[in-house]
């Protein structure tokens, strides 16, 4: 159940919803089925099967958003539009014009959508309220910011705000690959990406390759900034660090996996389990990434 790409926020309020009156403010915004009419829906349902919408352990929250998506592709409606229009233009002597021709994709839209397959996709969403944080799995900003908006709507005031810190993820990255060490907790894995700041953009990555220091440190010498590093921290997770503090490829190490309660056999007390261990180590992890780049810069 861990988190595989981490949007950081911070909560810039206390948070005060728990219970009874969050799940009740996640109802008015749950996911609904058997809705045939709309290209898209979004809303709440529960992160564990047969559980609440809102599942809380230990001043955790974790929730969940599904998407679904009518696939509807332009080809089909464009093709039934055209027949459409002939056997109008037959029964009025003219071509349709430009705003009967939209009105007539319209149309045929609404009818189809009925028909259309759904594709659905889920974003989970943890919320730390002992910490501060608020964390998005989301790879893409577009996920993260339909997960923020549906927020935004169901929990009013939403007590949110970008995290910035002192120093870039760009420049703190180009000088531990300099240095070819990286202060703290924190080791140097084998991918990396390098970029130019010209107008060429030229760009070397480093996948799964040894990053030799005198190499790199020619690449830096040359003009060119560290846009993406993998790092260990702890020897417990492994991750790769984005120039926009994006935290992405999170995955436990086997210290971890080692650790983890092998005796729990309840699909719910694993559940929980997970969720516990993955809120804990991560909390340590993100607090010590802020602290390496030099504390959280107020605006």
């Amino acid at each position: 159940m861990w988190f595989k790409n981490l949007k950081i926020y911070r909560l810039c309020a206390p948070w005060t919803l728990f219970g009874e009156a969050l799940e009740t403010a996640l109802s008015r915004h749950a996911y609904q089925t058997g809705n045939n009419l709309e290209m898209q829906s979004l809303g709440w349902v529960a992160p564990r099967e047969g559980g609440p919408l809102a599942h809380v352990g230990n001043k955790q929250i974790l929730l969940a958003l599904r998407a679904e998506k009518k696939l509807l592709p332009a080809t089909v409606v464009n093709q039934t539009a055209r027949s459409r229009a002939q056997e109008i233009e037959e029964q009025q002597g003219y071509k349709p014009g430009r705003k009967q021709m939209k009105e007539i994709k319209e149309r045929v839209t609404d009818e189809l959508l009925p028909r259309a397959f759904s594709i659905y996709r889920d974003t989970h969403i943890w919320i730390d309220t002992a910490n501060h944080w608020l964390v998005i799995d989301a790879a893409a900003s577009a996920k993260a910011d339909e997960a923020i908006g549906l927020l935004v709507k169901t929990l009013d005031p939403l007590p949110l705000e970008n995290l910035f810190v002192a120093t870039s993820p760009a420049s703190a990255m180009t000088g531990w690959l300099a240095a070819d060490e990286v202060p703290g907790n924190f080791t140097i894995d084998r991918d990396a990406e390098l970029r130019a700041s010209g107008e060429s953009r030229a760009t070397i990555r480093y996948v799964k390759h040894a990053l030799e220091a005198d190499e790199v440190r020619r690449h830096i010498q040359s003009g060119k900034q560290c846009t993406r590093l993998a790092l260990t921290w702890a020897d417990r997770v492994s991750f790769v660090l984005t120039e926009s503090l994006d935290v992405k490829r999170v995955a436990p190490l086997d210290v971890i996996k080692e650790n983890a309660d092998a005796a729990l056999q309840n699909d719910d007390e694993k559940f929980e389990s997970d969720f516990m261990l993955m809120t804990g180590e991560l909390a340590k992890l993100m607090a010590e990434l802020v602290d390496l780049l030099g504390g959280e810069k107020r605006g």
